[in-house]
């Protein structure tokens, strides 16, 4: 359900995208965002505050892109999210506070402190690196580049930064076994 919320706007966005063009992209990612929050929320699903962010900004950028007539609002949605993302991961550790990767994985996974440093930190700079790269795509290509890099490259780059996190991290981590796997453990 997760990745419904994350990514069927996205997709609905670039469909639209293609048969019409980007102001009913934007309607429709926005109707979509707003559709799919109201779904979890019936079914009982926990809302992230990234989430709640990742809604507010679509509304706030994509009704301003609808109300004014100029993408660069909708253009400028993704590198404030990765921007939020960013500086969420990588604040609190600057400040010798709780690891937020670990805060959210550290109940199925066991890493030293050190790994699970060096984790956060990673998914900071990839999100910061991320917003800056859509910025450039945004202004040093056309629009239609941009609605590519939106689905494909974000896609794309998120796939292979995770296979090579898992990768990393299998060097460190333990991951806790299903209770029907405990009894079947060799003693």
């Amino acid at each position: 359900m997760r990745l419904l919320a994350d990514w069927l706007p996205i997709i609905l966005f670039f469909v639209v995208y293609k048969l019409s063009d980007l102001y009913w992209a934007t309607a429709v990612a926005i109707i979509a965002t707003l559709a799919v929050m109201g779904l979890l929320r019936l079914r009982g699903h926990t809302i992230e505050a990234m989430q709640w962010v990742s809604l507010a900004l679509i509304v706030v950028f994509g009704g301003a892109t609808l109300w004014l007539q100029d993408e660069r609002f909708i253009k400028l949605k993704p590198t404030l999210l990765y921007g939020l993302f960013a500086v969420a991961l990588i604040g609190p550790q600057l400040l010798n506070r709780t690891l937020l990767m670990q805060k959210l994985m550290g109940s199925k996974i066991t890493m030293p402190t050190h790994a699970w440093a060096k984790l956060n930190a990673a998914w900071g700079l990839f999100f910061a690196v991320m917003g800056g790269l859509n910025l450039w795509v945004a202004h040093a290509f056309s629009t239609d580049t941009w609605v590519n890099f939106k689905l494909f490259g974000t896609i794309g780059l998120m796939v292979v930064f995770i296979i090579c996190q898992a990768l990393w991290m299998n060097r460190f981590a333990t991951a806790e076994l299903p209770d029907v796997l405990k009894d079947q453990e060799p003693r």
